[in-house]
């Protein structure tokens, strides 16, 4: 099978000779052969390993993505950050920790957005009513 990971800059990895991939969504762990059927799935933050035929493992952490199955012969994974390695553990320990930081930061930041965004909808229509004497933020 093909292996093709991208991230928005780079191809990261791109295998002809792939035997098995295993990677997780967000219904757990699951591993592909060749011959699966066409499958589209969302990855969360984890390590993707798979094993080349002549035996050899490969690894990568990624960022999230979206994996697709086609033809049973081709996998593709689209990230937007992804990380190769030689050792799953080492990179389940240093890199994915990081992924998880800066994910709940973005996660932090859009929550902290929306309730600006709400406050000042608020204030709008507080404006449109007449209603303007309140000058307190919520």
């Amino acid at each position: 099978m093909r292996l093709l990971i991208t991230d928005p800059l780079a191809v990261v990895a791109d295998h002809e000779d792939i035997q098995s991939l295993r990677a997780e969504d967000e219904s757990g762990c699951f591993g592909i052969l060749s011959g699966h059927v066409d499958l589209l799935t969302v990855l969360t933050v984890s390590v993707v390993s798979w094993r080349h035929a002549d035996g050899r493992l490969g690894c990568c952490a990624v960022r999230r993505g979206v994996l697709s199955v086609r033809g049973g012969t081709e996998i593709a994974i689209a990230t937007r950050e992804a990380r190769l390695g030689d050792d799953p553990e080492t990179l389940e320990q240093v890199v994915l920790s990081r992924f998880e930081a800066e994910a709940e930061a973005e996660r932090s930041g859009r929550v902290a957005a929306l309730r600006l965004h709400t406050q000042a909808v608020r204030r709008i229509v507080e404006a449109l009513r007449g209603d303007g004497s309140r000058t307190g933020v919520e």
